[in-house]
This record gives structure tokens, sequence and C-alpha cells, in this order.
């Protein structure tokens, strides 16, 4: 039987990386998607495999993405490997944006959304101690917090605004088949 696949999306500073890397100690059989970023990988945050702008473009002509998409003033790609992964059974789950869900549904017909959500304040603190962006890209990034999921496409909500031991739990069990 393959197995399923997950897009984690939600705003920057929801914590979707923490809860993947949790996920992964937790259920060492999941597929975690090491995404191709146009960015150095000097640059800190999920583990991922920096490239620079024309190596991008040139694995993307050749057809090494399974989808790409670009947010932020950079290039994401998600290696077409993840269909093996998929072919031998595991369930697969890569961090995304909520603007490429609709290509994404595409690629996977039975994409599961997972969309990480925490309170403005929470983010602005979090997206302030990573120390990545200036004052006026935290902003940029608050003011899309709220971008909407395309309808039609399964969203399971884990909120992680207080003790990160529950939002685990609220992932993990997000990651379960739906009972019906």
């Amino acid at each position: 039987m393959p197995g399923r696949i997950f897009a984690v999306v939600g705003p920057s500073g929801a914590g979707k990386d923490t809860l993947i890397a949790a996920a992964r100690q937790a259920r060492p059989d999941l597929h975690i998607v090491r995404r191709v970023i146009t960015r150095p990988e000097e640059a800190g945050g999920e583990p991922f495999e920096g490239v620079t702008e024309a190596e991008f473009a040139a694995r993307a002509a050749r057809g090494d993405f399974v989808l790409t998409w670009a947010a932020h003033g950079l290039h994401y790609g998600i290696p077409a490997r993840v269909e093996r992964a998929m072919d031998e059974g595991r369930d697969v789950i890569f961090n995304g944006s909520r603007a490429m869900l609709g290509a994404a549904w595409e690629a996977f017909p039975n994409l599961t959304v997972i969309h990480v959500t925490a309170s403005v304040p929470v983010l602005a603190e979090r997206l302030a101690a990573r120390g990545r962006e200036s004052r006026e890209d935290i902003a940029r990034r608050l003011t899309r917090a709220s971008f909407d999921i395309p309808h039609g496409i399964p969203v399971r909500v884990v909120n992680n605004d207080g003790a990160l031991a529950v939002a685990v739990d609220r992932f993990l069990a997000a990651l379960q088949p739906e009972r019906g």
C-alpha cells in the first residue's frame, strides 16, 4: 500500500520545523523531505540543501523536482524522490507554502495539509528571536499570517501557541489516518 503525503504549512514562526523534527524523533518510519532552497545552508533553520539560482533552474529543467515554488525572494523545490518513498509505503512530510497548495494538490490528489498556527504575538516573538529577518521583513510575514488555504483541500489544524509537548501530540495525531 502506498504511503500518504502531508504538506505542513503555516505562517513563519508557527513552529513547523520544530514539529516536523519532533515527528521524526517519535516516528522514524516517516520520510521527512529535505527541501532544496536558493539560500546558503549557513542561513540556518530547517535542514535543507542550499543551491544557487542557476543550479536550481538547471535541476528544475532536468525534472529533479516534483514541486517548485517561489516565496520571500527564494525558490523552493521538493525532490522527485518523494514518490519513491511513497511507493515503498512510507508516509512523507514536507514543509510547504500555503500559496503552492493548489499545485501540490494537483501533483498529489491524496495530499493532506497540516496547518500549523499560532497567535500573531507568538509569531512576532519567535520571528524576532530567530534573528534572520529585519523588523520590516517580520511585519510583512505577520501580514501574511492569516493567508487562507484553498477550498477543497483537506486540512488538519494544529495550534502551536502553548506548551511544545501539547503541540507535538496534536501534530502526531494529525498524522494518523482519519477514522471513517
